[in-house]
């Protein structure tokens, strides 16, 4: 049941992700950055599914993809299509790497530690959720100021 849920609430906020992207009247406006805002909107979209990618699309489906964080942060200027073109494989790969899941799954452990520390599948889950909906609401509140 929980396998289904987080599939759930991945997608939807996935596509909210890609509706945020879209609502920037200008695509350059993703790249802004203002007084108190450090992280531009497309540099936040880049980590988002970096970080998906890599979490469950590597580590759990070990699917060979490898991330560069250094770059989802320094990057620049990338087109709008390329952002959405991400997100819509990161939901490719949440979506079929949660669904090749089974419940027992859930309860080992996630291959690699979190902050040191030994945490289960369902956990880590959970955390990546909440800090994929935590930039989510970042990347809202920056547009709402930019545009």
């Amino acid at each position: 049941m929980v396998k289904e849920i987080l599939i759930d609430l991945f997608e939807r906020d996935l596509l909210k992700l890609k509706e945020e992207i879209n609502l920037y009247s200008n695509e350059s406006k993703l790249w802004l950055l203002t007084d108190g805002i450090s992280n531009s909107a497309g540099n936040l979209c880049l980590h988002l599914t970096g970080n998906l990618h890599y979490f469950i699309g590597t580590i759990l489906g070990k699917n060979g993809y490898v991330r560069d964080r250094d770059a989802e942060f320094s990057s620049k200027n990338i087109p709008r299509t390329e952002l959405l073109k991400s997100i819509d494989d990161a939901i490719l790969v949440v979506t079929s790497t949660l669904s090749s899941l089974n419940d027992a799954d859930f309860e080992l452990n996630f291959p690699i530690k979190k902050h040191d520390e030994i945490v289960k599948t369902d956990y880590m889950l959970l955390h990546l959720f909440g800090h994929l909906s935590y930039h989510l609401g970042q990347i809202n509140y920056h547009r709402r100021m930019i545009i």
